[in-house]
């Protein structure tokens, strides 16, 4: 039973959402993303967070056929950073 339900583990559709950081309009935004139809933007990572948490189990229960109660989401965080050097 062991090998069969990590085999079915390894199977299931996993999903990922990038995020990157709008500087001039100071918000993350969805970049790149396999869920279907997820387009939404915040101020914080943390604000981010709760409304992906929202919005992927709509969106997926929407577009995509399937019984899983969970998928494994990979939320992954880009942003450019300029770091003075002091030299003195």
């Amino acid at each position: 039973m062991r090998q069969s339900s990590t085999r079915l583990r390894r199977m299931r559709k996993s999903y990922t959402v990038k995020c990157d950081w709008d500087a001039d309009a100071r918000v993350w935004f969805v970049s790149e993303t396999n869920v279907p139809g997820l387009a939404t933007e915040s101020a914080t990572v943390e604000s981010m967070t709760k409304k992906l948490r929202t919005l992927i189990p709509e969106l997926l229960a929407m577009n995509v056929s399937g019984s899983e109660a969970e998928v494994p989401v990979e939320l992954l965080w880009h942003k450019h950073e300029l770091i003075c050097i002091n030299r003195g």
